[in-house]
């Protein structure tokens, strides 16, 4: 089911949306430094991801920003985003869900298999197993959300089990609405 959702181009702009209501209410709240109030104007720029489906628009493919108005200030605003994770190159639903599929350990989702379905190199996978495996779990972010969450979720086990605690039981329609939770939960969690 996963590997389905992956290349499902509805999972994609559910996720924009969700990006543009994060982006909305940063620039309500102006500039986020202290003591500057300035106004926040539009300053996207391009990205080339990696991993979805061919299919995507190309309004989809802008990281959503913004840039202080106020002279002195003139500092950038990034929101949350639930399509982009940080600066990788692969959609953050693509990171997160081949890191998973990787560990439930099946045949159907060897490493082989899945470095040629999504056009990676091993390197970059095992660099992802590397990052849920060994930063994450002793991240800050990660602390903040643990709470959040069931305490089966287990940290050698990451994102497998989060996404599995998000999935529970879902058919593949529902699942596009627990990969969405999954991904905006690991969205919010971060500070920009």
């Amino acid at each position: 089911m996963l590997s389905e959702l992956v290349l499902k181009v509805a999972l994609y702009e559910t996720l924009y949306t969700i990006d543009q209501t994060l982006a909305d209410a940063l620039r309500v709240k102006g500039c986020p430094r202290a003591n500057c109030n300035g106004r926040l104007h539009q300053a996207n720029y391009s990205r080339k991801p990696r991993g979805g489906p061919d299919e995507i628009g190309d309004a989809m493919l802008i990281r959503l920003s913004f840039c202080c108005s106020r002279e002195g200030c003139r500092r950038r605003a990034t929101p949350p985003s639930v399509l982009f994770m940080d600066r990788r190159v692969y959609w953050r639903t693509v990171v997160v869900i081949t890191a998973a599929l990787l560990q439930e350990r099946q045949a159907e989702h060897s490493m082989g298999k899945l470095t040629r379905s999504f056009g990676m190199a091993r390197k970059t996978l095992k660099r992802w197993m590397a990052y849920f495996g060994e930063v994450f779990p002793g991240s800050q972010v990660w602390q903040r959300l643990r709470g959040r969450v069931s305490a089966d979720i287990r940290n050698g086990f990451l994102p497998k089990d989060l996404l599995d605690h998000f999935l529970m039981g879902k058919s593949l329609e529902q699942g596009l609405v627990g990969v969405t939770a999954c991904l905006k939960f690991l969205a919010n969690g971060h500070d920009f």
